[in-house]
């Protein structure tokens, strides 16, 4: 994945005197981190245009969501009938198989935008699916937990990240926690270890995605070239969703 850094400067013309003398100020942000080699405003511009995908994919989420657990026949559909128990497998895979050409197109326009929307529904229905079953109080609570973390740790980052902090040290680690995690997943899915598992995995995955959240949010702030503002999204979406579903598991376990 490039990691290039791409200017806003380079190959303008200086303005002349007269130019300079009309010229109307505009205003810009301070850089987002210290040594800034880029163009403020045009590394703002680029996070706002990521965020304002990432909250139209969330509203999405939580449309699609909304739909599959108020509407009893949908999930009934679902789970309670063959058709729908293979067709809810198949979606679960459904994203696995689009991230392949909405990785390979996430810079190439409408079709970024296309596979994003596909990723984002299929995901958005598997949670849909899970919330389903879950206790109202306990459901409400993960969002409320979701919502908090996500704003804390968004401005923690943004706040470390203009005092020169990198969290770019956190990739190895957060990689090895990841496989650690995928190993126990499997173990508990076979050999089911009971409510005290679901507690230990709830609190892990939930530090690790914390960390995702962070790890991610530092790369868009200084990593990420102007055009990948949809790879930006997919990586904080899926660090939020997971975050969500790790608190869920989490607080279903504690309320048994």
């Amino acid at each position: 994945m490039e990691r290039d850094v791409e200017s806003g400067e380079g190959g303008k013309p200086k303005p002349g005197p007269a130019a300079a003398a009309t010229a109307v100020p505009v205003p810009v942000g301070p850089p987002p981190y210290p040594v800034m080699l880029e163009n403020p405003e045009l590394r703002w511009a680029f996070i706002r245009k990521v965020y304002t995908i990432l909250s139209i994919q969330l509203v999405l989420s939580v449309a699609v969501g909304c739909v599959v657990v108020f509407v009893g026949p949908i999930s009934h559909f679902f789970l309670s009938t063959s058709a729908g128990l293979a067709l809810y497998i198949v979606l679960i895979f459904v994203p696995f198989i689009t991230i392949c050409p909405l990785y390979y197109y996430h810079k190439k326009h409408p079709l970024n935008f296309i596979f994003l929307f596909i990723f984002t529904v299929t995901i958005a229905f598997a949670v849909g699916l899970t919330c389903a079953f879950t206790n109202g109080r306990v459901l409400l609570e993960s969002v409320i937990l979701t919502a908090a973390v996500v704003l804390v740790l968004t401005l923690y980052t943004f706040w470390a990240s203009k005092r020169g902090h990198d969290f770019k040290f956190l990739e190895p680690f957060l990689f090895i926690a990841m496989l650690i995690l995928f190993i126990f997943a499997m173990i508990q899915l076979f050999v089911p270890l009971g409510r005290i598992s679901h507690i230990i995995y709830g609190v892990l995955a939930s530090i690790i995605f914390s960390g995702y959240i962070i790890y991610d949010t530092d790369n868009l702030i200084k990593r990420y070239s102007y055009d990948q503002y949809i790879w930006a999204s997919v990586a904080l979406y899926l660090d939020i969703i997971n975050l969500f579903l790790s608190l869920l598991t989490l607080c279903s376990a504690t309320r048994r």
